[in-house]
């Protein structure tokens, strides 16, 4: 194999991959982040090197926050979203003749 072929095999595998992460993280949302949380936490052990640790807190996911402010509205504190969807009715509009 020349090196020509072996960067492109490199580079469409690379683009394969990415493709695979994002389909993951927009199909399987929870799914996506339980595989992150996993990952984290193994990278985050103790007996791991300081580079693998800070790499793992790094990719630990976010928790989702139900505190006030985060518009979930489920507690009767009265700090939820506050707005109503407002209906707006659908307006169709013949195009001008070209």
């Amino acid at each position: 194999m020349t090196p020509f072929l072996v960067i492109q095999a490199i580079v469409i595998g690379l683009a394969v991959i990415a493709s695979l992460i994002y389909a993951c993280r927009r199909l399987m949302p929870a799914t996506s982040q339980r595989w992150q949380a996993a990952l984290a936490d193994s990278l985050s052990a103790s007996s791991r090197p300081v580079v693998l640790r800070a790499i793992g807190k790094r990719l630990q996911p976010e928790a989702a926050a139900g505190g006030c402010g985060s518009g979930c509205g489920s507690c009767s504190t009265g700090c939820g979203s506050g707005s109503a969807a407002v209906e707006q009715p659908v307006q169709f509009r013949e195009r001008s003749g070209e």
